[in-house]
């Protein structure tokens, strides 16, 4: 496998839950309507979400069994936040921020990839989408290289170093709403498209520019694919909005998917991984959607899960 991939595969593995610790139990965020798009965790413990109702971001500290406010709604002008990714070696957390939804009379507000500094939460870096577009989620190479969706364009969008915004990088008639995304020891960047419950294969060539995308075969078809992660050499753990948590094991151009958990209510849309636990957000989107529903409490539901394969 190439190197910088097995780097990069080496920290997001799981690991091994220590003879005689406890697995941590569910994490429940100290706000009403979150209504969380997403879930990130550090090499520490660390978890976060985002919200995609308000744009602030939360933060439970490791081992802790609440996440509460980190950094307030408005913060360097965020409205709603989507995907998250936490950068150990830069000390950064990358948000994906899009602007408003369009509506009849007004056009859609600018997407924007917001990073904050890991140990105080300060706002650094705030990088736009050109040609417009809506990010969804992101994924960050061992290089720094960072690759993003375009919900709404159908893309795949890149950063390298020295860009000071983030530039199309990958399309393909089948991006049919891109959301998670992860890279794998084959040097390949994994898509899912959240419509229509697809993934894709997209090879990274020698000189950083996108191959041609390959459908991957899956034998079951996925339910609304929404937040992804590496796990494993050729493993992803994927939330599906459906209602489950799966594991998918890549084989050439062929996919095992196996149900880990099933039966979550509301709406599964990301994981984390710490240590041997995986961490599944749920954003409720029907409460989000019909003010006389009360939406209860928000956050993750931890399932155990053995070191990655």
């Amino acid at each position: 496998m190439p190197r910088r991939f097995a780097v990069m595969l080496a920290g997001a593995f799981l690991l091994p839950v220590p003879a005689g610790a406890a697995p941590r139990g569910d994490i429940t965020i100290a706000d009403t309507a979150v209504f969380p798009e997403n879930i990130a965790a550090g090499r520490d413990g660390t978890v976060y979400f985002g919200s995609a109702a308000k744009g602030t971001i939360y933060r439970a500290a490791p081992g802790a069994s609440t996440a509460e406010i980190w950094i307030p709604a408005g913060t360097d002008g965020m409205k709603a936040s989507l995907g998250l990714w936490v950068d150990g070696r830069r000390k950064l957390l990358w948000v994906c921020a899009p602007g408003p939804r369009a509506t009849e009379t007004t056009p859609a507000g600018p997407s924007f990839i917001k990073t904050f500094d890991l140990g105080t939460g300060a706002p650094r870096v705030s990088y736009g989408f050109e040609g417009g577009g809506r990010c969804n989620d992101l994924t960050i190479a061992v290089d720094g290289t960072v690759y993003a969706g375009d919900f709404s364009g159908g893309r795949v969008m890149r950063l390298k170093a020295g860009d000071d915004t983030f530039r199309p990088w990958a399309a393909d008639p089948g991006f049919n709403a891109p959301d998670g995304l992860a890279l794998l020891a084959d040097g390949a960047l994994y898509v899912n498209t959240y419509r229509t419950g697809m993934l894709f294969r997209v090879p990274i060539m020698k000189d950083g520019t996108a191959g041609t995308a390959v459908r991957i075969a899956t034998d079951r078809a996925f339910g609304k694919p929404d937040g992804m992660r590496a796990v494993g050499a050729h493993t992803l753990l994927l939330a599906e909005g459906e209602g489950r948590l799966s594991e998918v094991t890549i084989a050439g151009d062929k996919a095992t998917v196996k149900v880990v958990r099933d039966g979550f209510a509301d709406n599964p849309v990301g994981v984390a991984m710490v240590k041997g636990t995986v961490f599944v957000a749920q954003a409720k989107w029907a409460a989000m959607g019909d003010k006389t529903k009360d939406p209860g409490s928000f956050g993750a539901v931890a399932v155990p899960y053995g070191p990655a394969r």
